[in-house]
């Protein structure tokens, strides 16, 4: 029988839902979900589960100052969310005012910017700045932090709410399994022979549009852009060769690994099937993996992941906990499969863990039929 929404629904107590980052980035506590089996572990403990070889894939997208406010050329209140950048002056966003503007018209953005409204697309407005876009949201936009943190941005976000490694540009939210590294961690994983590798998607405002169909099959995801280089193509390739295991850094780096294997490409990264089908920190199988090739460069995915989802990229998955019905939450039940992370999140309520941004992470094994 399909999956329904109401599958991916659970009750989560409020006071679980991390309102602001711990002291320290890796002090995060760590959920280790293996088939069925779990540990509760540390972040700072993440080098004592991954071995000399294994690769892990991290978004280096840097999130914008997205959110604006100001009024209409009529005076009414509006806030601007920006999905995406489009080109130099142009962008897409949410735009929230008790009216629609109406092309044509301007916005005036925090107290001095101008901004005209070229028309409606779908839910999302193209709007046109009067100079480059990405500068502007920058000096004058404020740090877009989750709804679901009920505060206001304070002097630490602006450090906690970016991954240490993050230099690229276009984000409206934070790919939040990065946050728990810091520059130590880094090091570390390094010094055991853990390779580190970049992607980049810029994840849009989409991310937190719930979703409303209540047959998944009708959802549509919103599009997004990523970059997968080939430095990232080849180490890639050079881990499935030497038995290896890829580790994506978030559901964001998995979707672009994945969107890459679908959209194809002329790199071929897995020359080592019995990598790729091992389980991971078990033997290795000797059986034909998938075949997969990996679009190098530029593309845009709006990959919806639900159960019964092949993955071809990605052995494991550092992630944090996700929003009930969201389409993360079903990526993940995707990866590690329905059941196991069902009880996973179970086991993290009743333990206390903390959830969704600022919340403590999970590393996760792909499930093993695969």
């Amino acid at each position: 029988m399909p999956f329904t929404l109401a599958d991916f629904d659970y009750a989560l107590p409020p006071e679980l839902i991390a309102q602001a980052p711990l002291a320290q980035r890796s002090a995060s506590r760590l959920l280790v979900v293996d088939g069925d089996r779990r540990s509760d572990s540390r972040f700072v403990d993440l080098p004592q589960w991954l071995r000399a070889g294994d690769l892990l894939v991290m978004n280096d997208s840097r999130v914008l100052h997205a959110r604006l406010l100001g009024r209409k050329d009529s005076g009414g209140q509006v806030e601007v969310l920006v999905e995406r950048l489009l080109d130099h002056n142009t962008v897409l966003a949410q735009v929230r005012a008790s009216k629609s503007p109406q092309a044509g018209s301007r916005l005036r953005l925090e107290g001095e910017l101008d901004v005209e409204v070229l028309g409606r697309e779908g839910e999302f407005y193209r709007l046109r700045f009067a100079d480059d876009a990405a500068e502007l949201i920058e000096r004058h936009g404020r740090l877009p932090l989750p709804p679901y943190i009920e505060r206001q941005v304070e002097a630490p976000d602006e450090l906690r709410y970016q991954t240490v490694y993050a230099r690229e540009r276009g984000s409206v939210a934070a790919p939040t399994a990065g946050l728990h590294f810091d520059q130590d961690m880094l090091a570390q994983l390094r010094e055991r022979g853990v390779g580190i590798a970049y992607v980049t998607l810029h994840v849009g405002a989409g991310t937190f549009q719930p979703v409303r169909a209540g047959k998944l099959t009708e959802h549509r995801m919103h599009t997004e852009r990523y970059v997968l280089p080939p430095a990232t193509a080849e180490a890639i390739a050079a881990t499935r060769a030497g038995g290896g295991r890829v580790v994506a850094v978030g559901t964001t780096s998995l979707r672009t690994l994945e969107s890459a294997a679908l959209d194809g490409g002329s790199k071929a990264p897995p020359e080592n099937p019995a990598a790729l089908d091992s389980p991971p920190g078990g033997p290795k199988n000797t059986g034909d993996g998938p075949a997969c090739f990996l679009k190098v460069g530029a593309g845009e995915t709006a990959l919806f992941v639900t159960p019964g989802f092949e993955f071809k990229m990605a052995d494991m998955l550092i992630t944090n906990f996700h929003l009930p019905k969201s389409t993360l939450l079903m990526l993940v039940a995707a990866f590690s499969g329905m059941e196991e992370i069902r009880s996973a999140y179970r086991h993290a309520i009743a333990a206390r863990y903390r959830f969704f941004s600022y919340g403590d992470a999970m590393l996760l094994h792909r499930r093993r039929e695969q």
